[in-house]
């Protein structure tokens, strides 16, 4: 099995817990029929312990409806402003009009089909394994994350607006279960490489790697992932650039690197650059531009791509606290951040040279402590 290790610093993280509250459990909409992508908007999960939910907003901030999942959320142990410590809890497939939503608590995903910012849910189907917290797509593929029980990934295929879980899609990551804190030790995200060819895991402090797998014809994985080991990294969270470069939010240094994915599975690295801030955990491209949620110092800061992989910091830009996971709008034009410790989700106009400009923000009931977030 190939490898490489790359030297990092600890992980220094800086929480404020917030604590769980009801979600709605009655579905209900003020939203209009009209087709997917038709209106603008975005879409939060709670992850209440005691029914978890989905809020819709427009792109005026304006709620448009609530939808119980029909699952719970959970918490893992340690976690506070982001009780999964994940990215990609809600993962919207923008192409087939659908939502996929993960349930921690029941060891469940919702599928939603999306009409505008409305909803309707569609199917609830076992993840495969303990506590997921990421799902990842690329064409008729879907692949979700367990956390628990020393992690696994597991495959399903999209038939229609529907998932089949294929049995032997399934792979354990082998990480150690009983490793404290669990928030720090268990995997955070799942993600398809641009071309669909590859499925890559972060583990954080479980084992400070990126895994890679190959993906097959059919869909299904290599036996064992190719461990990259970026040694004190805790690689949290994962996004590519137009280039089909990979950048990592590493939370250990609290910095961001830039990496070339092969063909084989292993990576080389190319740049990095120490944020400055506390608990830089997650990641989102948008034109253009990476931006890092910093969850200790309630910040985004956001760094361009050169051809070789190089970053230029283009500065940080405060928000509420506890940052977490972020979404971008279809168009580019609009970033949306959720915050763990209050439950608000502050809105951003993403300007042209990838600065930038607030534009308003949302205290969504219920979901201080929540993950998840996606936009259309």
């Amino acid at each position: 099995m190939k490898s490489i290790v790359i030297a990092g610093a600890a992980l220094v993280s800086t929480f404020a817990f917030a604590g769980p509250a009801a979600a709605s459990e009655s579905p209900s909409s003020s939203g209009s029929d009209a087709p997917f992508g038709s209106r603008s908007g975005f879409f939060v999960q709670t992850n209440a312990p005691d029914g978890n939910a989905i809020l819709a907003y427009d792109s005026a901030l304006r709620p448009t409806g609530t939808y119980a999942t029909g699952g719970d959320g959970g918490a893992l142990s340690g976690a506070v402003v982001d009780r999964l410590a994940s990215q990609g809890a809600l993962t919207l497939d923008r192409a087939q009009g659908l939502l996929y939503a993960v349930n921690a608590g029941s060891d469940t995903i919702t599928v939603f089909g999306v009409s505008g910012t409305r909803l309707t849910r569609l199917q609830v189907i076992g993840s495969g394994g303990e506590f997921p917290v990421s799902v990842a797509i690329h064409g008729d593929l879907v692949y979700v994350l367990n956390a628990r029980d020393g992690g696994s990934v597991q495959g399903f295929q999209r038939l229609g607006s529907r998932l089949m879980r294929i049995p032997s899609w399934h792979r354990a990551l082998g990480l150690d279960p009983a490793a404290t804190p669990e928030f720090t030790h268990t995997p955070g995200q799942v993600a398809f490489s641009p071309d669909g060819s590859q499925l890559l895991v972060t583990t954080k402090a479980g084992t400070n790697a990126v895994d890679v797998f190959a993906v097959n014809r059919f869909g299904g994985l290599s036996s064992t992932p190719v461990v990259n080991v970026e040694a004190g990294g805790v690689p949290f969270a994962a996004a590519f650039d137009r280039g089909g470069r990979l950048a990592v939010a590493e939370a250990g240094p609290n910095a961001v690197a830039t990496f070339d994915l092969h063909h084989d599975g292993t990576i080389s690295a190319l740049d990095n650059a120490a944020t400055g801030q506390a608990a830089t955990c997650w990641i989102v491209f948008a034109n253009g531009t990476f931006y890092l949620s910093n969850a200790g110092s309630g910040t985004v800061s956001a760094y361009r791509t050169g051809t070789d992989g190089t970053l230029t910091a283009l500065g940080t830009t405060p928000t509420d606290p506890g940052t977490v996971d972020a979404t971008a709008s279809s168009d580019g034009r609009h970033l949306y951040v959720q915050t763990g410790a209050n439950g608000t989700v502050d809105a951003y106009q993403i300007n042209a040279d990838g600065s930038l400009t607030a534009a308003g923000s949302v205290t969504v009931p219920h979901s201080a402590g929540g993950e998840g977030i996606a936009a259309n």
